[in-house]
């Protein structure tokens, strides 16, 4: 049951961020929108990272809050991945992400499957399994980078 609700609640976000891509007037809007989505990812997302790394102390239900979140935010920022928004500049978009879409697309697809196992984890209630799952979800995060970001 808890996967089919962390499943319905990622289709429906995703499918009420699609019809963004079509609002941006500018490539700056994308741009704009995309970093915002992913700023909030980031800090819900470390705001787990802290509990799992023992820098902030374990609380089960801002984990699960924040894994909450992150799932739901997992699936906005890719409508903001329009045409003619690639830069050269420090944590900006490669070109290869169009070039390479469908590789991008599953690196897309392969964090948000890591971030529905980190929710299921912060919903046990027990650290050790949210450390586990904390791990390869950041992984996930990492290697996006590493592939489609100026570093």
């Amino acid at each position: 049951m808890k996967t089919l609700i962390a499943t319905t609640t990622a289709i429906a976000a995703l499918c009420w961020a699609l019809p963004a891509a079509a609002q941006f007037q500018k490539p700056e809007d994308a741009v704009k929108y995309r970093r915002s989505a992913f700023t909030l990812l980031g800090t819900h997302f470390g705001r787990i990272g802290a509990m799992a790394s023992g820098r902030a102390p374990y609380d089960a239900a801002a984990a699960q809050a924040n894994a909450d979140l992150v799932v739901m935010l997992s699936t906005l920022p890719y409508a903001g991945f329009v045409e003619g928004t690639s830069g050269t500049d420090k944590g900006t978009a490669k070109p290869t992400i169009w070039t390479e879409r469908a590789k991008f697309d599953e690196a897309a697809k392969k964090m948000q499957d890591a971030v529905l196992k980190l929710q299921v984890a912060a919903k046990s209630n027990n650290l050790d399994t949210l450390k586990a799952a904390f791990g390869p979800a950041g992984g996930t995060c990492k290697a996006c980078h590493d592939d489609f970001r100026n570093p």
